[in-house]
């Protein structure tokens, strides 16, 4: 699993003209779902976000959490995430996995993070669906995490 987390100020997400969610300062996660991704993957990435110091203090360092902040999540599903370009033009996904299993571990996340954080604080976009999203980034602080070795 692959999350790219950007620090909002706020965010919102319409689908087909209509305003699905919307949050305040916190966290948008765009999670992107790969091949052969299971529950260890999905408890890893839940620890590193909530514990994530990535809010500044009031001196600008980086020290306060998503816990510390009391702030809101957006988690929005994003498979481009393991786009591979290095042949070509045409981004090519052999790496994501199929719409039938992420929709499936994408909304075990959900759950997951809504257990393990505060479940009035966390919205989503919709699965598979073609969505606007309106955000004005902090920082700007944007952070890639990933279940695997890889950063």
């Amino acid at each position: 699993m692959r999350v790219l987390v950007q620090l909002v100020n706020n965010a919102l997400v319409t689908i087909e003209g209509k305003e699905k969610s919307q949050i305040g300062k916190g966290l948008v996660l765009y999670l992107g779902i790969e091949k052969a991704d299971a529950d260890k993957d999905i408890q890893y990435l839940i620890d590193k976000i909530i514990t994530l110091r990535i809010f500044p203090n009031k001196k600008d360092k980086f020290d306060k959490s998503l816990s510390d902040e009391e702030g809101e999540l957006l988690i929005i599903s994003q498979f481009t995430l393991f786009a591979d370009v290095s042949k070509g033009r045409r981004p090519y996904f052999k790496r994501a996995e199929t719409p039938l299993k992420a929709s499936f571990l994408y909304n075990k996340f959900v759950e997951a993070i809504s257990s393990a954080y505060k479940r009035d604080k966390i919205k989503t976009g919709k699965f598979g669906a073609k969505m606007i999203v309106n955000q004005e980034n902090l920082g700007p602080v944007t952070i890639i995490l990933s279940s695997r070795n890889e950063q």
